[in-house]
């Protein structure tokens, strides 16, 4: 049997409150185990035995968190920043990411809380031409979720805080700003290897983290399931300073596993409209996305204030720009990087291509009935709902949107 059979017998008979698969060989013991106590066990598993001599898996990890010992695979966990390179160069597809689908099916089922579907800004297109906002909407309800909150609205209130930041950095003289919204590779790569230019970060947690912690606080007792295309968002859940906010982070195909296992039928979804976000917000899928809302809503505020922006996407290109940033040749003063190619529609996890996701994402952002994130009455009522009166009260006393750097 192999792991992805194991993984969806295992969905089904959860589902259904039947035996688990039996009579199993020792590897898929293990991976039996992995599947139902993913918490005990690393970012990365390993589904079949490993006679390693090439050692591409290793060479693949930018973060020094594998290495090879007698032909097998060692995994330091707290080098892990969840790039997935690792599992892209393994040879012999024996190396996957943490799978919490069972998990979340039994968050769903216990039914004691409401649990609430976090979903990231590149699910556009991402289940079938069917799968419009609105009927995924409905198909979560109809799997057991409480609702659907768009992420996209928490990058909207992001971008104010990042925009408002940059406003006031850019008086002093040769100023620049790193953004620290959406990436948690781009993220640790800057803590752990460019220290020197740290303090360019502002103090802000992801539109994951941020959308997490409001929920909580607006629904008492609430579960949160993150679901997007990116691996890492599993390893920045369980950041010390950030764990509690996301229960449970799901990629899309995970996702499609479980809505296969209840046999959604999306052309027969209601349709039910409701608009979250921005178009800023929801751009935040794309590379280029932050600077583009960044730009946008900084000319807002003070169109003498410019905003020259500078994006990487993919690791390397992530790691040349910092080393050019710290070397002092890298023109522009906002810095964008993402760890995926093409930025998160290009992430290891998704569905379509990213050539399709970057169409769809900026398809999806031109259809947004507000342009930025200040004219959204969504985020102006979760400011109210929080017990502020305005935006900027919000973002200067609110402790939900800061982290430690």
């Amino acid at each position: 049997m192999t792991f992805s059979e194991l993984h969806r017998n295992v969905l089904k008979a959860k589902k259904d409150d039947t035996p688990l698969p039996a009579d199993l060989s020792s590897q898929e013991q293990h991976q039996l185990d992995c599947l139902l106590h993913p918490d005990d066990h690393p970012l990365i598993w390993k589904t079949g035995s490993c006679d390693c001599e090439d050692g591409k898996c290793a060479a693949a990890c930018t973060f020094a968190a594998l290495e090879i010992k007698d032909g097998q695979v060692a995994f330091d966990a707290s080098k892990c920043t969840g790039c997935a390179k690792c599992i892209e160069a393994c040879q012999n597809q024996n190396l996957t990411f943490s799978q919490d689908s069972v998990k979340a099916l039994e968050m769903l089922k216990e039914g004691s809380h409401p649990v609430y579907a976090l979903m990231a800004p590149a699910f556009i297109g991402q289940f079938g031409e069917d799968a419009t906002p609105s009927r995924i909407r409905s198909a979560l309800k109809q799997i057991g979720f409480s609702g659907m909150i768009e992420v996209a609205a928490f990058a909207d209130i992001l971008t104010l805080k990042e925009s408002l930041e940059f406003h006031k950095n850019m008086k002093r003289p040769g100023a620049f700003q790193l953004t620290s919204c959406c990436c948690p590779v781009w993220i640790r790569m800057i803590r752990n290897d460019f220290g020197k230019i740290v303090e360019h970060l502002p103090a802000s947690v992801s539109p994951m983290i941020a959308c997490a912690r409001i929920a909580k606080q607006l629904h008492k007792g609430c579960r949160t399931i993150f679901v997007g295309p990116c691996l890492a968002k599993k390893a920045e859940a369980k950041e010390p300073d950030l764990a509690g906010a996301v229960d449970c982070v799901l990629t899309f195909e995970e996702l499609n596993y479980l809505f296969e296992t209840f046999q959604v039928d999306f052309s027969k979804m209601d349709a039910e409209t409701k608009e979250h976000s921005a178009s800023a917000g929801r751009l935040y899928a794309r590379t280029g996305g932050v600077s583009q809302a960044v730009m946008d809503c900084v000319e807002k505020i003070d169109s003498d204030c410019q905003v020259e922006p500078v994006c990487a996407n993919g690791v390397a290109n992530c790691k040349k720009l910092l080393e050019s940033i710290l070397d002092g040749k890298a023109s522009g003063n906002f810095f964008e990087g993402m760890a995926c190619e093409g930025g998160c529609v290009g992430g290891p996890k998704r569905v379509i291509t990213k050539e399709q996701g970057t169409e769809l994402v900026n398809a999806y952002a031109d259809q947004a009935l507000y342009k930025t994130p200040a004219e959204n009455p969504y985020v102006i009522d979760l400011i109210h709902r929080l017990g502020f009166f305005t935006i900027e009260e919000f973002l200067k006393n609110s402790d939900i949107l800061t982290r430690r750097l």
